[in-house]
């Protein structure tokens, strides 16, 4: 079952969207879901994986990225993950259609929150795994779903600090790196200065003497 469904823009994490069953909305636990699935949006990259399942407890976290935005449903852990991905690619598909033009430029938190309509529309599709209609999903070949990634919640905040220390340590490189460089370039310009120097000297000198022995 298609318990909780967030969308949020790659980038920077910023939710766009979002939609909940009824009766689980007051519930602690789904708050700390939502808490989770916060983190996961702030921790996508440029090399995050476009599909993936993550593990938490006993549900199941999958998302879709296209177009630059991150498509996420929490379910039962039993739940087929052919369904998963078919109802996210039908919302993406449709929230693409509606708001691509707008995506790039929103700054206010869940500026498209009146797509919750069409999600829990398809959602009431997707909800029974036994359905005429969902079986054949389950049959279809399209996508192959068994190469898709599996983690644990745990890793991916994990890997996610530990990339925020890496780049961290990179920073540090960069940094004296460039010191390094800009110290070379003084040592480079001082040696070239004392050369100089040193010819003028012995310029001087020998002007010096020319004068002397000739005047």
């Amino acid at each position: 079952m298609v318990l909780m469904t967030m969308i949020g823009r790659a980038r920077d994490g910023l939710p766009l969207a979002a939609s909940m069953q009824a009766d689980e909305q007051s519930g602690r636990e789904f708050q700390d879901y939502q808490a989770q699935a916060k983190q996961i949006f702030r921790k996508l990259s440029d090399r995050s994986p476009a599909r993936c399942n993550i593990e938490t407890g006993s549900m199941m976290f999958h998302y879709v990225i296209e177009n630059g935005v991150c498509y996420l449903t929490l379910t039962e852990k039993m739940f087929p993950s052919r369904l998963a991905f078919g109802f996210l690619e039908d919302i993406a598909k449709e929230f693409w259609k509606q708001y691509s033009s707008e995506i790039p430029t929103v700054v206010r938190p869940y500026s498209f929150i009146e797509f919750d309509n069409y999600i829990q529309k398809v959602r009431k599709n997707f909800m029974d795994s036994r359905s005429r209609r969902n079986i054949n999903r389950l049959n279809d070949e399209l996508h192959d779903v068994q190469r898709i990634m599996v983690q644990n919640i745990d890793e991916v905040l994990q890997r996610g600090e530990t990339l925020t220390e890496l780049d961290d340590k990179a920073g540090k490189l960069k940094y004296q790196s460039g010191k390094y460089k800009s110290d070379a370039q003084y040592l480079n310009l001082r040696t070239a200065y004392a050369k100089y120097a040193a010819v003028a000297i012995v310029l001087l000198i020998f002007i010096i003497y020319v004068r002397y022995w000739l005047f």
